[in-house]
């Protein structure tokens, strides 16, 4: 194993910018609509139906459907702009996606144009170190069906059970299936084709890349005792599968919602986008809200709502816009001279998140160390720009797997850790397997991490105010590794992961003495676990009767009329899975060797819940 940093030279490949919200007019039937006409004046008073904060997936798959009827007239409010010109092409490359990820809260590591720059108070779990928690500041698989049964319980309303919400999954997908010509002889990639639905913005695919140690990640998964399913997008997870990507198959650059949900939007409807734009507050007449009060380069004005304020921020600005326009703990909120609207305490509280870490080795097979190669990368960039193939089209990995802890490891547990595990359904997965081939380039050796992530946590976390300005951070404090269950079933998970290492055979040279004791595992996964950027919860949907919970089944906001929520920040639970984040900044970080590695896998959870509630609006509920 080695101590190194991934780099990517921001110049190696330059992409043509295809999307029509990038030309200057777009034109259908000889009428030209020019771009301009899609974007609100800044710094002058407007209004419209609805205004909805935030122009990530939740907000534009929300914007998107709602500005379908030409009788109603949308604006979203994006305090970023486009990542596709403010950060090059690395945001367009799916094996790119590393790019400006990492978990140190060095600013020199953070890219301001598209990234909010949290850094975490110190972690007691992780032996006291601060992280830096990536947020994406831009425009722009499934859990099981147990899962989503539970939140269904959880909330009171059987339309999220999974039967009810899979063709809110599939509405926005147009699915393309695995190009074999490209993938090359013997591959062959299974996949549920019902899972996936056509027509809607969102592209998903298959890279044209297979990678050298997938052959090599399949023996070693059924080694290990993992069952092969057929993807991961029907309901099941527990075994292990080929991923869908956030792709576009016809450039094999990523797909998100700027290129999906936003650039449709612009071509087919009146939308109107206030980007660089910063919601400073919800304005309110009495209980109803009424409008946002936003700034653009220092120029304050109001976006009025006529019938709905969506907040769709994410899990930390959500709960912060509403804390700051008076929604959140009243005992709180009057510290900071903050007048209560409405008391509820869950505003920033119950924050999930899955901590992940993982083991850096040498291998055998070409990795993206490679790049490191300067014949290797002037090969890869020919074959991504020409032909849409090579390594440059995949996001570093073709397979995963997902485990119940093994009953070899699960017998070490202690009995209250045990039943804290028992808690979650039978089919959620404890573990997440990962084998990547990120690797810091290198001109001649090739290194792979191997990543485990945990997903049946107990650990829960808050998002605090750290004043009443929207400009500032909030506090974002996730309190990794605070339970003794969290920490137990990270140790054993450590155990787990050097088995699939073992299992492999693709590593090399000598290998690194294992630890002796379980204190110097779990000292060893303090100082590497980092967040995998699955943040939850901090304003959750459940009951009236809970007095945690922030929204109702159709993200209104208790206490208040006119006010809605639609993002992450409203799940009652993080469902085992991956959920489709708004620049697919999800960072994996390796335990021995702070190597950062984003998450461009494929699963619509905000897409479904967006689709879903943004239905509901349009049906009147």
């Amino acid at each position: 194993m080695r101590l190194i940093i991934l780099s990517v030279n921001l110049s190696l490949v330059a992409v043509a910018l295809s999307a029509p919200l990038y030309w200057g007019f777009s034109q259908q039937g000889g009428t030209t609509k020019l771009i301009g006409s899609s974007f609100g004046v800044l710094g002058k008073d407007a209004t419209y139906d609805y205004v909805i904060v935030g122009g990530g997936t939740s907000g534009l798959t929300v914007a998107k459907r709602l500005a379908e009827d030409p009788k109603v007239s949308v604006a979203v409010v994006e305090a970023g702009g486009f990542y596709g010109l403010d950060n090059g092409n690395v945001s367009q490359i799916p094996a790119y996606h590393t790019v400006n990820s990492n978990a140190d809260p060095d600013p020199a590591n953070i890219q301001p144009l598209i990234d909010w720059g949290i850094i975490t108070p110190p972690q007691d779990g992780l032996n006291g170190r601060k992280l830096h928690f990536s947020q994406g500041k831009c425009l722009g698989g499934s859990g099981t069906i147990g899962s989503y049964n539970r939140w269904a319980d959880i909330v009171g309303d059987d339309s999220f059970t999974f039967d009810n919400i899979l063709p809110f999954f599939k509405k926005s997908v147009q699915f393309t299936p695995p190009n074999q010509s490209k993938l090359g002889p013997g591959v062959t990639v299974p996949y549920d084709p019902s899972a996936f639905g056509q027509g809607g913005p969102l592209r998903v695919s298959y890279s044209n890349f297979y990678q050298p140690i997938s052959p090599f990640v399949n023996k070693a998964f059924a080694a290990l005792g993992l069952k092969s399913i057929h993807g991961f997008n029907s309901g099941k997870l527990i075994g292990y599968s080929h991923i869908t990507d956030a792709i576009d198959p016809q450039a094999e650059t990523r797909s998100s919602a700027e290129t999906s949900f936003l650039a449709a939007a612009i071509e087919q409807s009146a939308l109107q986008v206030y980007k660089q734009t910063l919601a400073k507050r919800i304005v309110f007449s009495g209980k109803r809200a009424s409008g946002v009060q936003v700034q653009t380069v220092g120029v304050r004005y109001a976006l009025t709502a006529r019938k709905e304020v969506i907040v769709a921020a994410g899990a930390f600005r959500t709960p912060q816009l509403l804390m700051v326009s008076g929604v959140g703990p009243q005992a709180s909120l009057s510290k900071l001279g903050v007048h209560t609207i409405s008391d509820l305490k869950g505003v920033g509280q119950n924050l999930w998140d899955q901590p992940n870490f993982g083991l850096l080795y040498p291998v055998n097979v070409s990795t993206f160390s490679s790049f490191g190669n300067p014949s290797f990368l002037n090969e890869a960039n020919d074959n991504f720009l020409k032909r849409q193939e090579g390594p440059l089209t995949n996001p570093g990995g073709d397979i995963i797997g997902w485990e119940k802890l093994p009953t070899k490891y699960y017998s070490s547990l202690s009995k209250t850790v045990r039943a804290d595990l028992a808690e979650f359904p039978n089919d959620w997965p404890d573990l997440e397997l990962l084998p990547s081939v990120f690797g810091p380039p290198d001109p001649e050796d090739n290194f792979a991490v191997f990543l485990i992530t945990l997903l049946t946590t107990t650990s829960r976390g808050s998002v605090t105010l750290n004043s009443i300005d929207t400009e500032d951070n909030p506090v974002v404090d996730p309190k990794y590794l605070d339970t003794e269950t969290d920490k137990q079933v990270a140790v054993q998970a450590y155990k787990r992961v050097l088995e699939l290492v073992k299992a492999s055979g693709y590593t090399t040279g000598p290998q690194p003495p294992p630890p002796t004791s379980d204190a110097q595992i779990l000292d060893l996964v303090k100082n590497g676990t980092a967040p995998f950027y699955h943040a939850t919860g901090t304003c959750k949907m459940g009951k009236q009767s809970d007095a945690n919970a922030v929204v109702d089944p159709n993200g209104k906001v208790f206490g208040v009329q006119g006010l809605r929520v639609v993002d992450a920040s409203i799940f009652p639970l993080t469902p085992p899975g991956h959920i489709m984040a708004t620049i697919c900044e999800r960072t994996f970080y390796n335990l021995s060797s702070n190597l950062e590695v984003t998450d461009l896998f494929f699963s619509p959870k905000k897409d479904m819940l967006a689709e879903k509630i943004a239905d509901n609006i349009k049906n009147g509920e």
